[in-house]
């Protein structure tokens, strides 16, 4: 819609991961590279972990856009919403093997002479599992077993588990602390700095074709509203500068103003986020609560103690309306 009227060529802020769109901030090429690296070394288990919006799926479609080049065979698993059953039918389906009707052993005597066959031929197999932190503790230690099918020198199955920070959490339970010790790598996303909000921004438009307009299209001011308004979340900055884009169009003007990013924000709601209810309530109190009724009970105990240091017998305290023989309760 805006394309023609801007002189770009495709739309620089689609939130799809298209790996011509990647923006290589040092924590990307540092994730990339252990990614590679970890495959291509046979090195078994590789971690990488990331807030929403981070761009996690979008490194992993380059690692894999990648390995398609060389005499690479993998396994995608985007969904894990799977008990250990499914998860086993929905890898070796993938790889092309049959499941229909398979028993859980017999699916993993497939899969056993499927890597064993692709290990003589020189070739690497590798299992992506996206979305991985919603796999249940079972189905992890599935995926723990699958890592036995090796050779004295290396694994015949490289696995890149891939997720939200929770992912870690699992990983550092005690009950997956035999996975965790055969993570090879682990890598993590964040945020980007204002400077690298600057730079995606640019790098996206010049892609599209800006031809040197990017800085008229979205200067610095600008710039820093996107910042401010998404946190540096690349995700979040590709739905504000394409919705600001559009407002921009609509107006009729050659740039886009930080006013327009205020109000795109506004729209998206990018300022309400609701916090996940605190960890610490005691018998369904809020934390505010809980430290106010200890405070309480704090001052109570130091006033029976300055009591009693003055006389042999307990002292209560007076209540309003109250008498001195009435319990303090």
């Amino acid at each position: 819609m805006y394309k023609s009227f801007y002189n770009l060529k495709r739309n620089p802020f689609e939130i799809t991961p298209d790996p011509a769109f990647l923006f290589p901030t040092r924590r990307h090429n540092e994730a990339l590279a252990a990614l590679y690296y970890g495959v291509r070394r046979h090195k078994g288990f590789v971690v990488l972990s990331g807030e929403v919006g981070t761009g996690k799926t979008l490194l992993v479609r380059c690692l894999l856009d990648l390995l398609s080049r060389s005499e690479v065979n993998y396994a995608y698993v985007y969904n894990t919403r799977l008990s250990s059953l499914e998860f086993l039918q929905y890898v070796a389906g993938d790889f092309r093997l049959p499941t229909a009707g398979k028993s859980k052993a017999e699916l993993l005597l497939d899969l056993s002479s499927f890597l064993v066959k692709r290990y003589q031929q020189k070739q690497t197999t590798v299992l992506v599992v996206d979305e991985a932190h919603h796999l249940t503790t079972e189905v992890l230690e599935e995926i723990r077993l699958l890592t036995n099918l090796e050779t004295s020198r290396q694994k015949l199955l490289q696995i890149l588990l891939v997720g939200q920070p929770e992912l870690d959490e699992k990983l550092d339970s005690y009950e997956l602390r035999q996975l965790k010790q055969r993570i090879a790598h682990r890598s993590s996303l964040g945020a980007l700095d204002e400077i690298e909000t600057q730079g995606y921004i640019q790098r996206r438009l010049e892609l599209s074709g800006a031809n040197g307009s990017a800085l008229l299209l979205f200067p610095p001011s600008t710039v820093q509203a996107v910042y401010q308004s998404s946190g540096g979340i690349p995700r979040l900055v590709n739905t504000v500068c394409e919705n600001a884009l559009i407002n921009a169009y609509a107006r009729r003007a050659r740039s886009v103003h930080p006013e327009v990013i205020e109000e795109v924000a506004s729209d998206l709601r990018l300022g309400i986020n609701h916090a996940p209810q605190t960890k610490n309530n005691v018998n369904g109190m809020g934390n505010q609560d809980f430290w106010q009724a200890a405070k309480t009970l704090l001052e109570f105990q130091q006033f029976v103690q300055a009591s009693r240091s003055k006389t042999a017998e307990p002292l209560m305290p007076v209540l309003p309306g109250g008498s001195k023989n009435e319990p303090y309760i």
